[in-house]
Formats: C-alpha cells, structure tokens, sequence
C-alpha cells in the first residue's frame, strides 16, 4: 500500500476566554504541528487538561482554532478545515471524516440499528448492504440481537458506547478521529475495536486517537504526538525556576 499524507496540521493554536471568571485566558493548545498519512495512526499524548480532546475535536470543526491551519485531503483536494465554510465542513464530514465521541448522542425513538445504518445510508449506499454491515458490526461488539430494534436510550453506557463504534466504524472513511473510544469497554469488545483500528488501517485509514489506556494505545499506536510538549518547554524557558521545582 503507497502511504500519502491525509491531515496537515500546521501551527494550531486555541486560547479559551472564560468570561465567568473575569476574562481569565486559558492557552489550551500551542503550535500544533503534525501529519498523518494513510495507514497510520497518531495517537495524542498527555496528561488530563492537556489539550487532546480540545484538538482533536478541532481536526472535527467542532472548535474553531485561533491560528494555523487544519487541512484534510477529501475527495482528491485539500481543504483546511480552520477556515472552511459551514456547508463545505459537511460535506467533508459525510464522506471523509469519520468521528468516534466518548459517548453515543442518543436519539429518541431512533432504534440502535438504525443510528448504525445512518451514515451509511446518507451517502447513499445500499439499504440492504447498510444493515448487513451494521448487523455485522453489532454482532462483533457483542451487542445483544435482542437491542437491535431498541432505542440506545435504555442501554447501558458500555452497549451506547459499543453501538457509537459500530456507527463511527459503518463507512470506511479515509479519515478516523477516535475519542478514547474503549473508556467504558471491557477488555474483550476493547480488543475488537484494536482488530477494527487495525482494519481501518491496513485499507489506508489515516487515524488520529485518544487512548488513556496503555494497553490499548501500544497495540494501535504508529507513534504518540506530545500535545502539550511546546508549551510545557517555553514555560520552562521563561521561568528557570519553576522548570528546576
């Protein structure tokens, strides 16, 4: 397989305003910069607070960044996510960027079965193939035929989060931005979801993920990326002490 960078990340900086405490600042993420290319997958390291989630859900659209540059290849084009129009990050996240959140957002009346399907199904596949593959899915996270046709709502947070993979997983994006997606699994259905992170990368996926467990980081990791690294050292450079404390 002939690897190509899929994500450029380019001096990505976010301060966070809380104007409930008296405008206090808050420099989340610092200069940024990495790449991801197909069939590798990035893992952000670094403690609680960070700034992992904080930039992977910026590789998402889900915060704009302050300055640098998020581009993403889709659809044979480069487009930078930092600065895309509203209609145009869609696009991107229908058909490149696939999406696994710490937790599934729960639709009333909507049955497991279906929240699967749905991506599938909105790029126009096939229904009888987008159940299949979400059965098969389901099937291998160990979810219960029985919840199948039931609405998520009344599953437990291991079987939400179970059916947010299957879903996360229904379309084979060229792009996969996994937010610790094995939390609340236990070690059998987190081993699935290696086999899966390993599938997805072998076909070219280019992945970025949050893993707090090390177990499970080691087995998918192609290298770790410092989130918090540059700003930790130039605190350090401009106050010799603290670095010595």
């Amino acid at each position: 397989m002939t690897t190509q960078t899929k994500i450029k990340v380019s001096n990505v900086s976010k301060t966070f305003v809380l104007h409930n405490q008296n405008g206090i600042e808050l420099d989340v993420l610092k200069g940024a910069d990495f790449n991801v290319a197909s069939g590798e997958c990035v893992v952000l390291n670094g403690r609680s607070g960070s700034g992992k989630s904080t930039l992977l859900r910026a590789l998402y659209a889900n915060y704009l960044v302050d300055t640098g540059d998020i581009e993403v290849e889709h659809q044979g084009r480069w487009v930078n996510i930092a600065t895309a129009q509203p209609r145009e990050i869609i696009n991107v996240r229908k058909h490149t960027i696939g999406w696994v959140s710490q937790f599934l957002r729960v639709i009333p009346r909507i049955s497991a079965l279906e929240v699967v399907m749905q991506p599938m199904l909105e790029m126009g596949g096939c229904r009888t193939l987008a159940e299949q593959k979400a059965k098969t899915l389901l099937t291998r996270l160990n979810v219960p035929e029985h919840l199948w046709n039931l609405a998520p709502a009344t599953f437990s947070g291991g079987e939400q989060q179970r059916v947010n993979i299957a879903r996360g997983f229904i379309v084979d994006y060229p792009i996969l931005l996994l937010d610790e997606p094995t939390a609340s699994l236990d070690a059998t259905n987190s081993a699935v979801v290696v086999s899966l992170i390993h599938e997805a990368k072998q076909r070219g996926a280019a992945i970025v993920g949050i893993f707090h467990d090390a177990a499970t980081r080691d087995q998918v990791a192609d290298r770790l990326y410092d989130v918090k690294k540059q700003i930790e050292q130039e605190s350090a450079q401009s106050n010799p002490i603290s670095a010595c404390a």
